[in-house]
């Protein structure tokens, strides 16, 4: 666990705003995406293809992990994009609609050819139906591919579901790409959450990804950055539980080893020492 990397809150950027990328240097996010994709016009995307890259190498960021959002494969934009990108060496380059293991391992031959450095990780969104079927193959295509990205508002267009409370129409999709990320031992991201001003709304899809297992939320607004990091952060009780359980297990002689009444047993210590490392890790950043 010792190189544990927070990724509570990760929050989108349009890279052809000047001002937000001098903002993003103040918001307490755990990480950013500077977006070529959907936030900038496509007679925008050149320039704003150049303000990402010259922010991400530029070290202005601190502890945030910077990710630069290529344009989709599809486009006529992606293949400069994945060239700049890697000469610039963000922590990662985030590609959407990626659908399968083949495409995966295009894309970190591109990146490769380009001479991206070795630690610039490939983040691969999924975001349809042919990736959730393939999310298993996808997340281990790749020593390269670092975490997967829901893609949620994609998705529930493909899908021609409704964005609801409780994401009935997305609980399916949610597990496999989960289930595909922890066989693979990647990082998972949970989808943005649309309406900015339905705080509550939001606080509680945050905690329905957490229960889930996801290790954080990506964000379209700053505002969005302290309920994230709260709710993907172990709660004081987690850690002093956590605590307690390390303690008692250090201690045992022989037979039952018990904390507070309940049975304690390997997955128990492995929980603990997890919950532990994250703790950790993002008092590691402040």
């Amino acid at each position: 666990m010792h190189d544990f990397r927070p990724r509570r809150s990760v929050l989108y950027m349009p890279s052809s705003n000047e001002r937000a990328l001098e903002k993003a240097k103040t918001i307490p996010c755990d990480g950013l995406i500077l977006d070529l994709e959907d936030a900038v016009a496509p007679d925008a995307k050149p320039a704003a293809r150049d303000a990402a890259c010259a922010a991400a190498a530029s070290g202005e960021y601190g502890a945030r992990e910077v990710t630069i959002r290529v344009n989709g494969m599809d486009t006529p934009w992606h293949a400069d994009d994945i060239v700049d990108a890697s000469a610039a060496g963000p922590d990662a380059i985030v590609v959407p609609k990626v659908g399968s293991a083949d495409e995966v391992r295009a894309l970190v031959a591109s990146m490769e050819k380009a001479g991206a450095p070795e630690r610039t990780r490939l983040w691969a969104m999924v975001e349809t139906p042919e990736a959730m079927f393939n999310a298993r193959e996808i997340a281990a295509a790749s020593d390269r591919l670092a975490v997967l990205v829901m893609g949620t508002n994609d998705l529930v267009k493909e899908l021609y579901a409704e964005h609801v409370p409780g994401r009935a129409p997305l609980l399916a999709s949610l597990s496999l790409a989960l289930l595909a990320a922890r066989a693979a031992g990647k990082a998972i991201l949970d989808g943005v959450y649309n309406d900015v001003k339905d705080t509550d709304g939001f606080l509680a899809e945050c905690r329905q990804g957490r229960e889930m297992g996801f290790d954080g939320k990506t964000l379209i607004h700053p505002g969005q950055v302290d309920g994230a990091n709260e709710a993907f952060a172990p709660s004081e009780r987690a850690v002093t539980d956590a605590r307690g359980i390390l303690e008692a297990w250090e201690a045992r002689d022989s037979g039952v080893v018990t904390y507070q009444g309940r049975m304690i047993e390997n997955l128990h210590v492995e929980s603990a020492q997890r919950t532990l490392a994250v703790h950790d890790a993002i008092r590691a950043l402040s």
